[in-house]
């Protein structure tokens, strides 16, 4: 076994272990940070291993729902068509600390909208793509520890077996186990208030239940319900303050304490009857110090914990995925160039950070006291400004995310490149399945990814809608490059994609 030593370092043990590993990389983790983490890996013919503590998929929807930049990526990868499926599309601007206001105008996507989608379907479709990839996924199978070495990683099953790979991910929560084993500081505040949340049977009359909850919601807005959650009829979704923090965080609410902090909140219980799901949650604001240890990497809940004020938690998560996939893809195919692993904490550690800060305001906002509620009117008539509106609503649903570039670097280096429309009503979207580069060019000749063609796919079009004479995009649909000058686009070929004339695996 392995531990901390309270150094931060891994203390490692001697243990006899295959040499060979089982796969390139294990996934500790089925939610859907860990399912697109492997379905991510496995485009580039990675060998992956998830490694799921449940015996059985979730049924539990914490998450309910993608963002802008979500559904975005699921168009990226040719998966949209099944959210869509299953899906109802929402416009809310803002939606935020529980000010809501109409969807602003002018945001650079050609998906303004969010899909309000389950999280145990989230996951159903993402195992889905997963396997059909050809990743493994095992489940009940519960880490216990983990030690690495210059050669990989070793993990230690609950029932006492080992697997070995080249690399690990760990997407196990916010109270994970790869973090703990690693020593990674996890800093923040511990929760002050607690939110209970529940799946409930009502027996009072709809109206009426609307009548109280418009009531309530005038000076207790972490209070809600919404009714036939999921589609599933006279199933709502309840939401209402805890008196206090509990001890036992992971131990669910009883449904005489839901019932009795609705009548204590909003004067009656609604004949609540029959729980099918009871949960509570805190307001703690947590973020690991690092995203990568050598050979291990956190991503989703493990790297960061926070209210799940303005939907973010499960987008978050997806997001940290499809940024980390490409570069651990890289590695374990031999060709990435130095830094780029190291690029996914310099990246998204930032982005995590905004998130923690996005919701403790949203927090203060969510307080019943004078103060917090002179400043949700205050903000939703500041909200009725457009440029607020989208101000506020391109960071929730992380449109307006930019990532590493250079002072003078044209304004579309470092951000996502919206789904531009391409020549013979081609999309852009359609050429990025495959989770290789594209060079996006419309100059007609002088530019050239040859080099690099087992990497990067070069699409001339002269027509397509683009702001800059070409483009490079990186796998995640970030722009590393824009502009006409061969040796330009040289050079972020090699700072992204390797050295030219270097094979994958």
């Amino acid at each position: 076994m392995n531990g901390n030593d309270g150094t931060g370092r891994v203390v490692m043990s001697v243990m006899r272990v295959n040499v060979n590993a089982d796969a390139d990389v294990l996934v500790v983790g089925g939610g859907p940070t860990g399912l697109m983490v492997a379905a991510e890996l496995r485009l580039h013919g990675v060998g992956v291993v998830v490694l799921e503590r449940r015996a059985e998929r979730t049924v539990e929807s914490r998450g309910r729902g993608l963002h802008a930049r979500s559904v975005e990526i699921m168009d990226q990868r040719g998966l949209l068509e099944r959210f869509l499926a299953v899906s109802e599309r929402f416009q809310v601007g803002g939606l935020f600390g529980g000010v809501m206001a109409p969807w602003p105008e002018s945001l650079d996507t050609a998906h303004p909208y969010g899909l309000a989608t389950p999280q145990a379907v989230t996951e159903r479709l993402l195992e889905e793509r997963a396997l059909e990839l050809g990743a493994v996924i095992r489940r009940g199978c519960e880490v216990t520890g983990l030690s690495q070495d210059a050669d990989g990683v070793t993990v230690e099953l609950a029932d006492g077996t080992h697997l070995r790979s080249r690399h690990l991910v760990g997407c196990d929560g916010g109270r994970s186990t790869v973090r703990k084993a690693l020593g990674v500081g996890f800093p923040g505040e511990p929760s002050t208030v607690e939110t209970l949340i529940g799946d409930l049977e009502l027996a009072a009359d709809p109206a009426e239940v609307a009548a109280v909850v418009e009531r309530v919601r005038r000076t207790e807005p972490r209070f809600g319900v919404a009714p036939d959650v999921d589609g599933r009829p006279g199933v709502a979704r309840v939401i209402a303050p805890a008196d206090g923090v509990a001890e036992a965080r992971a131990t669910p609410p009883t449904l005489e304490e839901f019932k009795a902090r609705l009548r204590a909140v909003a004067g009656t219980d609604f004949g609540a009857h029959t729980a099918h799901w009871l949960s509570r949650f805190g307001d703690a604001t947590r973020q690991a110090e690092r995203y990568r240890v050598g050979r291990v990497l956190l991503a989703g809940d493990a790297a960061h914990v926070h209210p799940p004020t303005g939907g973010q938690g499960l987008n978050l998560g997806v997001q940290d995925a499809f940024n980390l996939g490409w570069k651990l893809a890289a590695e374990v195919d031999g060709w990435a160039p130095e830094g780029l692993l190291d690029s996914y904490h310099a990246e998204r550690h930032p982005v995590g950070a905004r998130v923690l800060t996005n919701t403790r305001a949203q927090m203060t906002l969510l307080g019943s006291a004078p103060g917090p509620t002179a400043l949700r009117e205050l903000l939703t008539r500041l909200m009725e400004v457009e440029e607020v509106n989208r101000y506020v609503t391109g960071m929730i649903t992380a449109l307006d995310v930019r990532y590493d570039h250079e002072p003078g670097d044209p304004d579309l280096v470092g951000r996502r490149l919206r789904d531009v429309r391409l020549s013979g009503d081609r999309r852009l979207y359609a050429l990025t399945h495959g989770g290789r580069g594209l060079l996006l060019d419309r100059t007609g000749g002088g530019l050239s990814a040859d080099g690099w063609a087992d990497r990067v796919d070069h699409v001339a079009d002269a027509a397509a809608e683009l702001d800059a004479p070409a483009v490079l995009l990186r796998p995640d649909g970030h722009v590393a490059w824009a502009g006409d000058d061969p040796q330009g686009l040289r050079t972020a070929l090699t700072r992204w994609f390797g050295a030219p004339g270097a094979t994958s695996r």
